[in-house]
C-alpha cells in the first residue's frame, strides 16, 4: 500500500503543471459530486403541511413541531411548512390534539389590545361586532363535518322609535370537508346557535350557506319543511323499529341475510285540542240570596177638608165633651185603617261543574302494512348435498304469527301482514382488489433514491477516481523504475556492450519484470546512485533517458 501510494505520488509529480492543476479539479468536483448523490439519497422527502398558514399560525406550529421531535423545514420563497413525508399524518394529528392551527379569524382577545387614546365609539362597536363574528365562527368551525366557517354580523343602530327599528340579520359560510354534508337539524342547531347569540336576531333571519353556494337555510323552512322533516323522521324511525323486530325473531330461525322485511305505518299527526264543560243537577248549591219586604200603615191619619177642624187631631170616641151632643158616626170615624206589607225573596242555586281541557296525541298509528319476504329452507339431501326447499304452509302461518304478534297487529285499525317464500338470487362475489403496484408503494421513491445515490457513488470511485489513479500509479512505476535503471546503465558503460545489452533487454521490459530485476535497494539508494551516474557521465545517462522516452512516447 505505501508503496502504491508512493508510486501514485511519483506519478502526479510527473505531471505538468497545468495539468496537475486540472487534475486536482477534477478531482475535487468528482468527490464534491459524490458527497452530493450520497446526501441527496439519504435526505427524506418533504410535504407541505398546511396550506395557506397565517405568520401567527405557522410560528405556533413551528414551535409546536418542535416540542415533538418532528423534524421540518420552512420554504424559503413561500414560507410554508414542510414535514417528512412519512410524518405528514403524525405531524397533522400531534397538532389537532394541540388544537392548531387556530385559523385566521381572531375572537375576544382583540378587546385585550390596547387601544389608542382618543378611540371613538364607532371603532369600539366595530370592533366588538368583529370579535363576536370570530367567537362565532370558531364555535361553528369545532362541528366534526365544518372544516373552516366565517360569519357576517349586519347589526343596525337601535333607535327609540319603534317605526325605525331594524332587525339584524346574520351570514355565514361554512367551508365542508370533502364527502361530507350537514343535515337539517345540524343546520337548525347552527341558525339557532347564531341567533341565540346576538340580542334580538331572529332565527328566520339567519342564512347558511356551503362553500360551492348552496343555500342551505331558508325562512320557509320553520313553517312547513321543518315540521313536515320531523314528522317523516319520526315515522321512518317507527317503520325501522318495527322492521327489527321482525329480523330479531326471525332471523334465528331462518338465517342472517334471508330475510326481507319492510313495513309501512300510516301515521296520523292532527293536532286536536278539545274543551267540555259537565253539569250535575243532582248536586245544587246555594250560590246567593236576596229578600226584601215593603210594609205600609195606613190608619190615624189626617183626613177631610183641609182647615182648622181637619188639622186637630180626633177625639176619643169613649170620651164626650162636655155640652156636646152625641154623633153616631163618631166611632167609624175614629177607626183605623189596614196594613199593607209585601216579601219578595231572590235565590241563586249553583250547579256542580267540570270543564275539562284535552289535547289529543299526534302520530298515532292509523293503519300498518307488512310485507316480509324469506328464502328457501336449506336442507341436507341424501347425498348430504346442501339444497334449496320452499318452506310449508304451517311453517309459513306460524311466521305470520309472529311478524303479528312483533307489531302489536290490529284487525280493527285494518292491519295487513304478507310472508312470500321465495328463494333468493345468489349476490355476485365481491371484487377483489388488486394490491397496489410497486411503483404506488410509499416507501419505494426513497429506496430509488437511496438505490441512485449508490450508483451515482459507485460511478465517481469506479469509473472517475481508480482510472486516474491507476494511472497516475503507472506513471510512478515507471519514473521510479528509469530511476533505478540509471546506475546500472552506468555500470554496464564501464563493463562493456554486455551492460548495453542488459540496459537494452531491461528497458524493452514491462514495469512489473523491471521492478523484479532491479537491485532490492531503497529508494534513496537508487536516487543517489543516480545523482551519482548523472555527475560521472551525464551524455550516457541523458542518452539512456532519451532512449526511454522515445519508446514509452
Amino acid at each position: 500500500m505505501a508503496l502504491v501510494r508512493a508510486e501514485t505520488v511519483q506519478g502526479f509529480q510527473g505531471l505538468p503543471a497545468l495539468r496537475q492543476l486540472g487534475l486536482m479539479v477534477g478531482l475535487a468536483a468528482s468527490v464534491a459530486l459524490g458527497v452530493a448523490v450520497v446526501l441527496w439519497s439519504q435526505q427524506p422527502g418533504y410535504t407541505l403541511l398546511y396550506a395557506n398558514l397565517s405568520s401567527k399560525d405557522a410560528g405556533q406550529v413551528i414551535e409546536a413541531l418542535q416540542k415533538s421531535g418532528i423534524v421540518f423545514k420552512v420554504d424559503e420563497a413561500t414560507g410554508a411548512v414542510m414535514v417528512e413525508s412519512s410524518k405528514l399524518q403524525t405531524a397533522r394529528m400531534q397538532l389537532a390534539k394541540d388544537g392548531l392551527p387556530e385559523g385566521n379569524a381572531m375572537g375576544f382577545e382583540m378587546l385585550q389590545k390596547d387601544q389608542g387614546f382618543g378611540t371613538s365609539q364607532f371603532i369600539e362597536t366595530a370592533r366588538f361586532q368583529r370579535a363576536l363574528e370570530g367567537e362565532l365562527s370558531r364555535t361553528i368551525a369545532t362541528l366534526r363535518n365544518v372544516e373552516a366557517a366565517r360569519l357576517h354580523l349586519a347589526i343596525p343602530k337601535r333607535s327609540v322609535f319603534l317605526r325605525d327599528r331594524s332587525d339584524p340579520t346574520a351570514s355565514v359560510m361554512v367551508d365542508l370537508y370533502s364527502g361530507r354534508t350537514l343535515d337539517d337539524e345540524q343546520i337548525a342547531a347552527i341558525v339557532h346557535l347564531v341567533s341565540s347569540s346576538v340580542p334580538h336576531l331572529k332565527p328566520g333571519n339567519v342564512t347558511v350557506v356551503n362553500q360551492r353556494g348552496d343555500l342551505l337555510s331558508s325562512s320557509n323552512s320553520t313553517d312547513g319543511l321543518a315540521p313536515s322533516s320531523s314528522q317523516f323522521s319520526y315515522n321512518r324511525k317507527l317503520e325501522l323499529t318495527y322492521s327489527d323486530r321482525i329480523h330479531q325473531l326471525l332471523d334465528p330461525i331462518i338465517g342472517t341475510g334471508r330475510v326481507r322485511a319492510t313495513v309501512n305505518a300510516d301515521l296520523d299527526f292532527t293536532v286536536t285540542e278539545r274543551t267540555q264543560e259537565f253539569f250535575n243537577p243532582d248536586l245544587p248549591a246555594l250560590r246567593s240570596e236576596q229578600i226584601s219586604e215593603d210594609e205600609t200603615t195606613a190608619g190615624n191619619v189626617a183626613s177631610g177638608i183641609p182647615g182648622a177642624v181637619s188639622n186637630q187631631p180626633p177625639q176619643d170616641a169613649g170620651v164626650q165633651q162636655p155640652g156636646a151632643g152625641v154623633d153616631p158616626g163618631a166611632g167609624s170615624r175614629s177607626a183605623t185603617a189596614p196594613i199593607n206589607s209585601s216579601k219578595h225573596s231572590v235565590r241563586n242555586y249553583e250547579l256542580d261543574k267540570t270543564v275539562s281541557h284535552t289535547k289529543l296525541a299526534t302520530g298515532t298509528v292509523r293503519r300498518l302494512s307488512i310485507a316480509v319476504v324469506i328464502d328457501n329452507k336449506q336442507e341436507l339431501d341424501e347425498n348430504d348435498e346442501l339444497v334449496s326447499k320452499p318452506w310449508a304452509d304451517d311453517e309459513l302461518n306460524r311466521f305470520t304469527t309472529l311478524v303479528k304478534e312483533a307489531v302489536g297487529f290490529d284487525v280493527q285499525r285494518g292491519d295487513t301482514v304478507n310472508i312470500v317464500n321465495s328463494a333468493f338470487v345468489a349476490l355476485p362475489e365481491a371484487e377483489v382488489i388488486p394490491e397496489p403496484s410497486l411503483l404506488e408503494q410509499p416507501w419505494i421513491w426513497d429506496v430509488a433514491r437511496q438505490a441512485a445515490g449508490a450508483l451515482g457513488l459507485l460511478i465517481v470511485v469506479f469509473g472517475v477516481l481508480k482510472p486516474v489513479m491507476r494511472s497516475l500509479a503507472d506513471k510512478g512505476a515507471q519514473s521510479m523504475q528509469a530511476t533505478a535503471m540509471v546506475p546500472a546503465a552506468a555500470a554496464a558503460g564501464g563493463a562493456g556492450g554486455a551492460g548495453v545489452e542488459d540496459r537494452l533487454s531491461l528497458s524493452g521490459a514491462n514495469p512489473q519484470q523491471a521492478q523484479l530485476a532491479a537491485p532490492q535497494v531503497s529508494y534513496e539508494q537508487h536516487l543517489d546512485t543516480a545523482k551519482g551516474a548523472v555527475g560521472e557521465d551525464p551524455k550516457r545517462v541523458a542518452q539512456v533517458v532519451r532512449n526511454w522516452v522515445g519508446e514509452d512516447g
